[in-house]
Order: structure tokens, then sequence, then C-alpha cells
């Protein structure tokens, strides 16, 4: 990645941006390195094909936005944040998903780029309220979810279809109007 790049947002380690078709080699590369820190709970493109059908799907749908989590130092992908089923009009909501690469595991990154998208989600793109579905065993996204001020409003058994079973998942969710009173706005 050229050091000239354009964030959409940015913090003082990584700054997030969309998806591009030329994005596809790290980002499978990526995948694939990450397979056992992904897997039970996610499972993201490791093919040329998977990533040129999955970026496509987030470039050209209004009801998705994609990005890109990366490292401002090298603009190495570190992990993606998806804002995916976005609703309009009286909802303005959408549900989040996200992974860290293995090598940008545990390093703080993906809590400064959801911030990010937290605030984007909530300034240029208009939402009002963001949801995460997590399975109540993967304590990392959880944790993610808990220090980025979700908060936990239900369980919804068989929620989603993942790895061949429906999944119980609990539902985690932050508005606007809670950050604005977090920040004392």
């Amino acid at each position: 990645m050229s050091e000239n790049v354009s964030y959409l947002a940015e913090g003082p380690r990584v700054g997030i941006r969309h998806f591009t078709p030329d994005d596809g080699a790290e980002f499978t590369a990526r995948a694939r390195e990450s397979k056992a820190l992904h897997q039970p709970w996610l499972f993201p493109p490791t093919t040329a094909a998977a990533y040129a059908a999955y970026a496509g799907r987030l470039i050209g749908d209004p009801t998705k936005a994609g990005f890109l989590v990366c490292e401002k130092d090298g603009g190495g992908i570190a992990g993606f944040i998806n804002i995916n089923n976005i609703v309009e009009g009286g909802f303005q909501c959408g549900a989040l998903g996200y992974g860290a690469f293995a090598h940008a595991a545990g390093r703080g990154l993906m809590g400064e780029a959801l911030g990010l998208v937290v605030e984007y989600a909530f300034g240029p793109m208009g939402l009002h309220r963001l949801e995460i579905n997590v399975q109540p065993g993967n304590a990392a996204s959880i944790a993610l979810a808990r220090r980025c001020g979700f908060r936990l409003e239900g369980f919804s058994p068989d929620f989603l279809f993942i790895d061949g079973a429906w999944r119980d998942h609990q539902r985690w969710a932050v508005t606007a109007e809670m950050k604005r009173r977090e920040s004392g706005a």
C-alpha cells in the first residue's frame, strides 16, 4: 500500500478505508494465515474468486458498507469491519461484523478501528444504531464490543446459520445518543 492512501477516518495507529478489487491478494493471504483464529466464528474469503464476490457485494450494495482496517505504519491490512443489513428510514440501523487477522490480533488495533467505524457510521453515514450479534463463546468479540461501549441487549437462539448449524447469539448495540452522552456532547 502506498504512503499516499486516503482514509475515511484514522486514529493514531490505524486508518479505515473501503474494500477495493486490488486488495484481494493481501486480504486472502491474511485470511488463510488466520484460519485458526477465525474458526468456528467466521469464514472470510481465502481465494481470489471468493474475495471478488465478497468485495463486489460490499462495494455494490447500498445495504452494506465494508471497511478495511489498515495499519498506518506500512498500510498493511490488519482486519475488516462490515456494516450489513443497513436499513434507512425510521430505523437507521446496521449490523456489524468484524475480524482481526492473526498478525494484528491482541494489539488493540481492532478497538481503535471499531471506534472509527462507529463514528463514521453515526457521522457521514447518518445511522442511529449499530448492532453486533456474537456467539456466546466468542470471548474476544464480546470483549471488543464491551470495550467499544456496546451494551448487551439480549439473546437470540438459533439466530444465524454458521458452519453448518443455526447458532445462538448475544445481541449488543450502541446508538448515536449513547455515544454523545459518553463523550459529554
